[in-house]
Formats: structure tokens, C-alpha cells, sequence
């Protein structure tokens, strides 16, 4: 089974920047298609960004231009790099992991944005 890992979550200020990290195992860690996703309190779980194998990406319209999802293939990473953060981007953030069997989730990575 593939292990997911979340990490690098923690308290910013408005503005401010945060790059989290999927950590996820297997030796076919390339042929993965990695998303992050985010729930806030009271609001549905939501898509953020992905990245295929291929490394195409795509985001959310509310994190565009302000998110960059990318990968690291040698080191079974994948990043998202948040900058210009809004306390409306406060939430529990997730990585999942497709393999070519199933979907792999970890159990996210706390981000607050406040004063």
C-alpha cells in the first residue's frame, strides 16, 4: 500500500507564503497523479491543484496565479507552494495519490492564515 504524508503546514500571516509537501511512497512514484485538496470548517472538501505523471497541472479559480503544485519524481515529492495567502485559504489541506489500483489519501496538514 502506498503511504501518504502530508507536512509543512502551520500559521502565516495574510500575505505571507507556505509550500507544503506529499511525501508518498512506492516505487512507481512517477506514474502517480497527485492533487491537493482542502476542507475548511463548514465548507465541502475541495480540489485545489493537481499534476499527472505527464506533469500537467490544473487549479481551483480561487488559487490561481497564487498556487503552484509541482513534483519532485527522485525524491517521491510533491509540492504546493502557496504565496499571497487570504484567510479564506484557511483549511485542512490533503494530498491523495492515484496509482494505477486506487487512490491513496494522507491526513492532511493544518493551514492557518491570520493576524
Amino acid at each position: 500500500q502506498v503511504q501518504v504524508v502530508e507536512s509543512g503546514g502551520g500559521l502565516v500571516q495574510p500575505g505571507g507564503s507556505l509550500r507544503l509537501s506529499c511525501a508518498a511512497s512506492g516505487s512507481t512514484f512517477s506514474t502517480y497523479g497527485v492533487n491537493w485538496l482542502r476542507q475548511a470548517p463548514g465548507k465541502q472538501r475541495e480540489l485545489v491543484a493537481g499534476i499527472t505523471s505527464g506533469g500537467s497541472t490544473n487549479y481551483a479559480d480561487s488559487v490561481k496565479g497564487r498556487f503552484t503544485i509541482s513534483r519532485d519524481n527522485a525524491k517521491k515529492m510533491v509540492y504546493l507552494q502557496m504565496t499571497s495567502l487570504q484567510p479564506e485559504d484557511t483549511a485542512v489541506y490533503y494530498c491523495n495519490a492515484r496509482t494505477a489500483i486506487r487512490v491513496y489519501w494522507g491526513q492532511g496538514t493544518q493551514v492557518t492564515v491570520s493576524s
